[in-house]
């Protein structure tokens, strides 16, 4: 039987999502203390370049405020180093950006900010996360458009896409970083195929102890104000959603030993038809009853189909 999306476990098998944040992660301090760091990683040409200023309205408190392009070739998405796909090195575009946390507690944000040609058209997105930034603080920070192929039309333009953020004591830890509890919990990108949408949820034992867990991770479905979404059941496996779609196993107690890993999935459709479309941002994931609580962004787009399903825990076979 289905159940209502309250915190609990739901009963199943994996597939992996969305880390949560994962994307490019920056060193980012507050205002007026430091530089912040660079976005991307890879070699910058040594081209000189221009900064234009950016009237980006931005989102939530974020915005871009300058673009930076190579001036000393005819195409700022044109450089010297090719590499053997077809790639440059590095386009030597990047685009600075400001973040003001307007609220009351400390947050940490996952930025998607777009770089565009003339007539709008997006030629790169990246994704940017600034951690721990303070009530009434600004952190600045720079991002780089990485590669492009040297056929893509001339950047010049961008702007905050996607602004995420979630109560910094609830984030997932910085990628290479272990929390207290020894425990990293954190959601892949997904994949999408015929309006079916799966999320793999990530349990890395970081710590120096076994862990243990039996059965699916606790969810609490999360709006944009972080308030609790009624109307959307949470169903024990893929199977309720689409059989197969998943590979749904029973679940069973699994020990992760340090250095081991363990996955579960979100499952869902995002089909419309009659009603209201629901769209969950956040969802809050305990790996077990009694553990941290960790929010993550796989903004489900559960269309009016009001379920979700998720897989139990298994262990990641290397």
């Amino acid at each position: 039987m289905p159940r209502p999306a309250t915190l609990r476990p739901a009963l199943a098998r994996t597939a992996p999502f969305l880390s949560a944040l994962a994307a490019t992660a920056l060193l980012l301090t507050a205002c007026g203390t430091e530089r912040a760091g660079s976005g991307n990683t890879g070699a910058v040409t040594a081209e000189p370049s221009s900064r234009t200023q950016v009237d980006d309205p931005g989102k939530d408190g974020v915005r871009v405020t300058s673009l930076t392009l190579p001036s000393a070739s005819p195409s700022p998405t044109r450089s010297t180093s090719v590499s053997a796909d077809g790639l440059t090195a590095d386009s030597g575009i990047s685009a600075t950006y400001e973040v003001t946390n307007k609220g009351t507690e400390t947050l940490t944000y996952s930025v998607v900010i777009t770089f565009m040609s003339a007539d709008g058209g997006a030629m790169a997105n990246q994704t940017a996360t600034v951690r721990d930034v303070g009530p009434g603080k600004t952190v600045r920070g720079t991002i780089r458009a990485g590669e492009l192929p040297p056929t893509t039309p001339r950047v010049t333009q961008a702007k905050v896409l996607e602004v995420r953020k979630v109560p910094s004591s609830e984030a997932p830890a910085a990628p290479g970083t272990c929390p207290a509890s020894g425990i990293r919990v954190s959601a892949d990108r997904g994949d999408a195929a015929m309006g079916l949408r799966v999320v793999g949820l990530h349990l890395d034992n970081c710590g120096t102890r076994d862990y243990d867990v039996d059965g699916h991770p606790l969810l609490e479905l999360l709006d944009d104000d972080f308030k609790h979404v009624d109307g959307v059941k949470i169903v024990d496996g893929g199977g309720e959603i689409t059989p197969g779609s998943v590979d749904d196993e029973q679940p069973g107690p699994v020990t992760l030993k340090p250095g081991e890993s363990a996955t579960a999935s979100l499952v869902w459709h995002n089909t419309t038809e009659f009603g209201t479309p629901v769209n969950v941002p956040y969802v809050r994931v305990r790996a077990k009853a009694g553990a941290d609580p960790v929010i993550v962004t796989p903004n489900l787009d559960l269309g009016t189909t009001g379920k979700l399903g998720v897989t139990a825990w298994q262990k990641d076979e290397h």
